[in-house]
């Protein structure tokens, strides 16, 4: 699923409590990117201030969004590849020593993590500088 570490419904109605004017577009445009949350928003609701929605109509966009699964139609090859999102979640590492919390004596460094930055050599430095840290403690 898109939001598998999601409680969707309730973040939703948190969402239509906590921040009655803001459109619900805009909000899932923290979640995804910009340009995704316009997408979903096109195809499957109008973008209105959460304040408008109904219950049951929250309800049917938790659904989609839940149970949506997207498969790639497919690729441009290595020659264009590039890291987006997604790895090991940081806060489950140590950020001085690299080393798992959930598994003593295991360490992940570089690509690996859920670390994002610029194009231009963000991820290089990034590989360095993790791997130095682990080696260090290790």
């Amino acid at each position: 699923t898109m939001l598998p570490d999601h409680d969707v419904p309730a973040w939703l109605n948190q969402q239509q409590a906590e921040r009655p004017n803001s459109e619900l577009k805009t909000l899932l445009g923290e979640i995804f990117t910009k340009k995704m949350a316009n997408l979903i928003a096109e195809h499957w609701f109008v973008s209105k201030p959460m304040k408008q929605y109904t219950h049951a109509e929250l309800a049917e966009i938790a659904e989609k969004l839940a149970s949506w699964q997207v498969v790639p139609a497919g690729t441009e090859g290595y020659r264009t590849a590039e890291v987006t999102l997604g790895g090991i979640d940081t806060r489950e590492v140590s950020s001085k020593t690299m080393e798992s919390l959930k598994s003593p004596g295991l360490y992940f460094v570089g690509e690996v993590l859920d670390v994002s930055g610029h194009l231009g050599g963000f991820n290089f430095q990034w590989a360095w500088a993790s791997a130095y840290a682990a080696a260090h403690y290790v």
